[in-house]
């Protein structure tokens, strides 16, 4: 673990301390940068030309507005809006204005027309997986990484497949505050009563097609149900989730080249879905189960295990359940944690305000340095010194999900991929009634293809 410390919330009066958070590094903390010394060079010579026109002491500026648009709501939203106050508090010159829009399409449809249109915000929250199909059209300016490490953001603090992630060639495009995977969950009492948890308190023998069926079967005969909770039924996000968890243990790729067509191993998508046909048996797991009846199954003891995104964790510690999390066993041959991260882009402007953009960047450093609380609600920060912090380690079960970050995967990279979009509709419109049993994996397979290479066929329309 490294010795990093998390900044303390001080009151605008407080001194500052060697690492205060939105502030900079310890080193800043005592002395100027370079980067710094020459902001202070620009200020103190417009400083003495405002003085010399005005025929007094020096002119401060005044409090202005940072736009930001997110797409987060209720128990997110709450949280983040929690962090962007003490954000302002801390920094009083500056107030963040939110601007909250539908989640998915509609989302990033108005703000690419913002983008195109010369209305762009100042700052905006993306998911990683939908920045490539932003940075061919010029939708997105990139963020100064000086200026980041500066802050302390860099790639020497952010997971390395997380930070990678952010990158398009050699320009910051992303800064992620966040990794949100795609997880099981599980009850702990059932689990010791059914002998499926090992001394650390995580389930084991699951780590084989028969491993992990045996361990459902062994939870159900504990709680009387299914032996696992997954809901599907008119979500095709979660679909795809599985789907690609499985596909990618399997060590296959997939991709979409621009101008061609799928690129996928069959073999390997016939291996995945035949498993999860097998699995949706209406034993192991029901196989017309929607998200919330999964989510009830599992919140009121009928089922000992649930399959579903970081994000569920506040609505299972309402309930009477020992919960555990774990990565998903790797039942083949690769370990994957399939996820999406929240992170900040810079919308394109034609000509960005400096003091803007530098306020910019301050802002995103303190909201990454300040996740611990982000943290609470499921979500793995992305910012190394919170995630490997004492702290973190004390949130259970969230520290024994954090190995995630070393086995991230995002979906292929397209202008149609990504959280909510056309990727995870087509697929959900082909595979539901495969995940039913009423159609046959190869043929579901086939119609998702051709829809994709449909898709494929067409330019990208931002």
């Amino acid at each position: 673990m490294n010795d990093w410390a998390i900044p303390d919330r001080r009151s605008p009066g407080t001194p500052p301390s060697r690492f205060r958070s939105g502030r900079g590094t310890a080193s800043e903390a005592d002395g100027f940068s370079r980067r710094s010394f020459l902001r202070g060079g620009a200020f103190l010579a417009g400083g003495t030309a405002l003085m010399a026109l005005g025929g007094c002491g020096a002119v401060a500026r005044p409090q202005e507005q940072l736009s930001f648009w997110h797409l987060l709501t209720g128990s997110d939203g709450r949280t983040l809006t929690t962090m962007i106050d003490e954000f302002t508090a801390a920094n009083t010159d500056v107030k963040v204005r939110q601007t909250i829009l539908g989640w998915g399409s509609p989302y990033y449809t108005k703000l690419a027309m913002a983008s195109a249109g010369g209305r762009a915000p100042d700052i905006a929250v993306m998911h990683s997986a939908r920045v490539p199909g932003y940075a061919p059209g010029g939708l997105l300016d990139a963020w100064d990484a000086d200026l980041l490490a500066d802050l302390g953001v860099s790639a020497e603090t952010v997971p390395e497949l997380v930070w990678k992630k952010g990158l398009n060639g050699d320009r910051v495009l992303s800064v992620a505050m966040d990794t949100h995977p795609f997880v099981l969950y599980y009850d702990k009492t059932a689990a010791s009563t059914a002998g499926v948890l090992d001394a650390r308190g995580l389930i084991t023998g699951a780590d084989s097609p028969e491993g992990f069926r045996d361990v459902a079967l062994a939870m159900a005969e504990v709680t009387g149900g299914h032996g696992l909770a997954y809901g599907f039924l008119n979500d095709p996000s979660n679909m795809w989730r599985m789907f690609y968890t499985w596909y990618k243990q399997t060590g296959a790729e997939m991709s979409f080249p621009e101008g061609g067509t799928v690129q996928y191993d069959r073999d390997a998508a016939m291996t995945s879905l035949e498993w999860i046909v097998s699995l949706l048996d209406d034993e192991v797991a029901s196989s017309s189960n929607d998200g919330g009846t999964a989510i009830s199954e599992f919140a009121t003891g009928r089922t000992g295990m649930f399959l579903g995104g970081v994000w569920e964790i506040g609505t299972f510690k309402e309930n009477d359940i020992d919960l555990g999390m774990q990565v998903i066993p790797t039942v083949f041959d690769n370990p994957v944690a399939f996820c999406d991260s929240h992170s900040f882009v810079l919308p394109h402007q034609s000509s960005p305000d400096a003091w803007k953009r530098e306020k910019s960047h301050e802002f995103v450093a303190d909201l990454l340095k300040s996740s611990l609380q982000w943290a609470e609600a499921g979500h793995i920060p992305a910012y190394t010194p919170v995630l490997e912090s004492p702290a973190y380690q004390e949130l259970v079960p969230q520290r024994d999900y954090a190995d995630a970050v070393d086995y991230v995967v995002y979906d292929p990279e397209a202008w149609f991929s990504g959280s909510g979009s056309d990727l995870h509709r087509h697929f959900g419109d082909a595979m539901q009634s495969v995940y039913m049993g009423s159609v046959k994996p190869a043929d579901g397979l086939d119609a998702f293809v051709d829809r994709i290479n449909t898709l494929m066929s067409r330019p990208s329309p931002v």
